[in-house]
C-alpha cells in the first residue's frame, strides 16, 4: 500500500452499533434500513469511516460477539442484501465500512462447534482446543478475561465428555489458530466481506488470537505473529486498500510487534494512551501525558495508533500506576456501581465529566454549570491533536450519558437520541419493545439531549465535533508528522506539534480549572487553526516567542510554516 493510500492515517472513525443506532422496520431493534436513513447525517458530521460491531447470526449473548454464522447478517438487523446496500450508499457518499472479525472464538451454536462436540473424528474437533483434564493456568495473566462472571477457562461439555477452552465465556470457545484448517476459514471470511465492499476489519481480540491456547504444546504457534502477517498479505491482495484495525490491549514494550514490519496491522487501538490521557483529566496535570508518550514505541511508517476516549467496553485503566488509577476512580467513577472487573469504568465520557466537576450524572447543581462542556471540548481536542486516528463512539458527539442500571458495559450501549419524539426518534415500536431503554429524564435524557436540537445550534456540542472534524482534516501533519513536545511552566499546560514538510501543527491545552497561559518558541508566525475562537488569544511577546492565554480547561490549534 503506497502512502498516497494510507488514508486511514488521517481518517476520523465513528463506531456504531446497528442495534441501537437507528431502527428502521419499527421493531425496536437497529437494522441496516435505519443506518442507511442517517447516512447523511454522518457525512454532514464528516466521518470518513464507520466502524460496525457485529452484526451476523447469533445468540446474541455477548452483544453479538458470539458468532454463529460468519457469512450473514442477523434477521433481527436485516438481510445480506440491506448490508449490501448500505456499504453502497456509505460509499456514495466518500464514507468508508471496516467491520467487526471476531475470529479467536465461535458461540457454542456455530456448526463448526456443534460437529466438534458430536463426532470426535470430525475436522472440525481440531477447530477448538479439548483435553480430558485441564491443566493448572500457565500464569494469572490467561484467566478469565471477565473476572467474576467466569471462574475458569476450561468448561466441560457432555456432548464431547471433554473440556474445552475459552478465554472469554464459556458459551464461546476459542478457536485453535495454530490449525492450518482455521486459519483458512479466517481467509475465506474475510474474503467475503471484502468482496462485498467493505474497506477492512476490526481484529477482534487480535493478542489473544496469536496466543498459545491452553497453555498446551499442540496449540502452540511456531510463529505467532505469523497468523497475523497471513492476515495482513490476504487483505493486501483482496481487498485493494482496505485494512486491518486491531484489538491488541498488550505491554508497552510489546505493541509494536503487531504491526511488524509494516506487514502486519495497519492499526492498533491506543489502549495505553486513552488510559493515561483519562489520567491527565483525572489530575488536571499534563505529566501522565508526557509520561505515555514516551511509553509509546516507534512504530512503521505503515502504520497507525486509532485513538478514542471511549469505546463499548469499560474504560481500561487497569494499566496505570496504582496512585493514577486510584486517581482516575476517585474523579470519574467514585461509586462502586459505575465500575467494573477491577480495572474499568462502565460510563460515558459526558457524565464523567460533569461528575469530576462537580456535576452528579443526573445533572445536579454545580459552582461551575459550563464545566462539564469546557471539559469535553478540552479532552476530544487533545484526543484530535496527538498522533494517531481519531475515533468517535456514536452519541459522543452530542454529549449522551449512560444507564447504570444496565448489566455490564451494557450501560454505554443505549439507543441512540436523535429528537425529543418518543423513544429519542431512534424507534416507532413500544418502549417496552426496545432492544435497550432509552435514556429518558434527567440531564442526559433524550428530551433534552438529541440529535435534532442541537442540529440548528451553532453553538451546540455537535456543531463543534463538526469544527473540530473539519479542522481534523486540514492538518495531515497529526496523522503523518513528527512529535514534538514543549515544556511549560504550568503543570496544567501541556503544548505538543505534529511537523511535517515545511510546516507544524501546535496545540496548546489547559488541563487546569484556573486560567493560565504559556509561553512557546516557535520557528514560525502562528495562524489561528482552532479554538474557542478560532484564533486570536496568542501574541508575540519576543523574538520566536509566543504566549498562548487559556481560560480554564482551555485549547488552541495553530499552524506554523517554516519562516
Amino acid at each position: 500500500m503506497g502512502t498516497t493510500d494510507r488514508w486511514y492515517q488521517n481518517a476520523t472513525f465513528y463506531a456504531v452499533d446497528v442495534e441501537a443506532f437507528a431502527d428502521g422496520d419499527g421493531d425496536g431493534i437497529g437494522d441496516f434500513r435505519g443506518l442507511i436513513e442517517r447516512l447523511d447525517y454522518l457525512s454532514g458530521l464528516g466521518i470518513d469511516c464507520v466502524w460496525l460491531l457485529p452484526f451476523y447470526p447469533s445468540p446474541n449473548r455477548d452483544n453479538g460477539y458470539d458468532v454463529a454464522d460468519y457469512y450473514g447478517v442477523d434477521d433481527r438487523h436485516g438481510t445480506l442484501g440491506d448490508f449490501v446496500e448500505f456499504v453502497r450508499e456509505a460509499d456514495r457518499r466518500g464514507i468508508r465500512v471496516v467491520v467487526d472479525l471476531v475470529v479467536n472464538h465461535t458461540s457454542d451454536q456455530h456448526p463448526w462447534f456443534r460437529r466438534a462436540r458430536e463426532d470426535p473424528d470430525s475436522k472440525y474437533r481440531d477447530y477448538y482446543v479439548w483435553v480430558d483434564d485441564p491443566p493448572e493456568w500457565p500464569d494469572p495473566h490467561r484467566g478469565p478475561v471477565f473476572p467474576g462472571e467466569e471462574d475458569a477457562v476450561w468448561s466441560y461439555d457432555e456432548v464431547a465428555e471433554a473440556f474445552y477452552y475459552h478465554r472469554f465465556y464459556h458459551f464461546q470457545p476459542d478457536l485453535n489458530t495454530a490449525n492450518p484448517d482455521v486459519r483458512e476459514e479466517i481467509r475465506k471470511i474475510m474474503g467475503f466481506w471484502l468482496q462485498l465492499g467493505v474497506s477492512g476489519f476490526r481484529v477482534d481480540a487480535a493478542t489473544l488470537l496469536i496466543d498459545n491456547k491452553g497453555g498446551l504444546e499442540s496449540t502452540e504457534l511456531d510463529d505467532p505473529h505469523g497468523v497475523l502477517r497471513d492476515m495482513r498479505r490476504f487483505v493486501e491482495r483482496r481487498g485493494d486498500d482496505a485494512v486491518l484495525l486491531a484489538e491488541a490491549d498488550d505491554d508497552p514494550e510489546k505493541l509494536a510487534s503487531y504491526f511488524g514490519e509494516g506487514d502486519e496491522m495497519n492499526l492498533l487501538f491506543n489502549f495505553l494512551l486513552d488510559a493515561y490521557l483519562v489520567g491527565a483529566l483525572a489530575t488536571e496535570r499534563a505529566d501522565p501525558l508526557r509520561e505515555v508518550l514516551d511509553l509509546l514505541p516507534e512504530i512503521p511508517e505503515e502504520g497507525q495508533w486509532a485513538n478514542f476516549l471511549r469505546n463499548y467496553d469499560e474504560l481500561n485503566v487497569g494499566r496505570l500506576p496504582a496512585d493514577l488509577r486510584r486517581a482516575v476512580f476517585d474523579a470519574f467513577a467514585p461509586d462502586e456501581a459505575m465500575r467494573i472487573y477491577g480495572r474499568g469504568i462502565r460510563r460515558r465520557l459526558a457524565p464523567m465529566l460533569a461528575s469530576a466537576s462537580g456535576r452528579d450524572a443526573t445533572g445536579g447543581a454545580s459552582d461551575a454549570p459550563d464545566a462539564d462542556r469546557d471539559r469535553i471540548e478540552l479532552a476530544y481536542s487533545l484526543l484530535f491533536s496527538l498522533p494517531g486516528a481519531p475515533l468517535i463512539v456514536y452519541g459522543d458527539e452530542i454529549g449522551m450519558g449512560e444507564d447504570l442500571s444496565l448489566p455490564g458495559r451494557n450501560a454505554v450501549r443505549t439507543p441512540m437520541q436523535w429528537s425529543d419524539e418518543e423513544n429519542g426518534g431512534f424507534s416507532t415500536a413500544d418502549p417496552e419493545d426496545l432492544v435497550r431503554p432509552v435514556i429518558s429524564g434527567g440531564e442526559y435524557g433524550y428530551e433534552s439531549v438529541n440529535v435534532a436540537d442541537q442540529r440548528g445550534d451553532p453553538d451546540s456540542l455537535l456543531a463543534w465535533f463538526s469544527r473540530l472534524i473539519r479542522a481534523r482534516k486540514e492538518c495531515p501533519e497529526i496523522g503523518n508528522g513528527d512529535l514534538s513536545v514543549f515544556e511549560t511552566a504550568d503543570p496544567a499546560v501541556f503544548a505538543h506539534g505534529m511537523v511535517g514538510d515545511g510546516s507544524a501543527v501546535v496545540a496548546v491545552h489547559n488541563l487546569g480549572d484556573a486560567a493560565t497561559d504559556a509561553t512557546l518558541r516557535l520557528d514560525g508566525d502562528p495562524v489561528g487553526l482552532f479554538g474557542p475562537n478560532e484564533g486570536g488569544e496568542f501574541e508575540a511577546v519576543g523574538e520566536g516567542e509566543w504566549r498562548f492565554e487559556l481560560d480554564r480547561y482551555g485549547y488552541r490549534w495553530v499552524r506554523v510554516n517554516e519562516s
